[in-house]
């Protein structure tokens, strides 16, 4: 984990690489699927399984979910639960999983994956190492997909 060193500065938002991307279409990390009201979503570059994507608040800079407002809360969660459902109805996974950390990037997001009998956690969480770069037309597809259903 990175609590060492900048992990202060970082947690106040300076520097952060959510913040500071300017809600591009496209990043190193992936391809912007959806923009709602207080997050953009981007589907992943980089991943174990097909259907998965990072949900980013859009607001000013936050850290934990705690400290929106109930209003702000309950936007983010609707806008993840969108995101949720559209991953769910183009792939058909056995499970969807949701993981709100921050640990290595502070600010507020929450990764949303479809899970499939077999899949490299087979059951468990899926690996902690850095997943396999996706074939680009495949990722593109996939990514041109769920943006259709949102």
């Amino acid at each position: 984990m990175a609590f060492a060193g900048t992990w202060t500065i970082r947690v106040a938002g300076d520097n952060c690489r959510w913040c500071d991307h300017c809600r591009p279409d496209e990043t190193d990390f992936g391809i912007r699927v959806f923009s709602g009201q207080v997050s953009d979503t981007y589907f992943a570059r980089r991943a174990f399984v097909r259907g998965y994507v990072v949900v980013v608040w859009r607001g000013r800079h936050v850290v934990e979910p705690m400290d929106l407002t109930v209003g702000e809360a309950g936007q983010f969660h609707h806008e993840t639960m969108l995101v949720a459902r559209a991953l769910r109805d183009c792939f058909r996974p056995a499970k969807m999983n949701y993981l709100t950390m921050g640990n290595s990037e502070p600010h507020l997001h929450t990764h949303v994956t479809a899970r499939y009998p077999g899949d490299p956690g087979d059951g468990g969480p899926l690996p902690a190492t850095e997943p396999p770069l996706l074939d680009e037309i495949q990722w593109r597809r996939d990514a041109a997909a769920v943006r259709a259903l949102l």
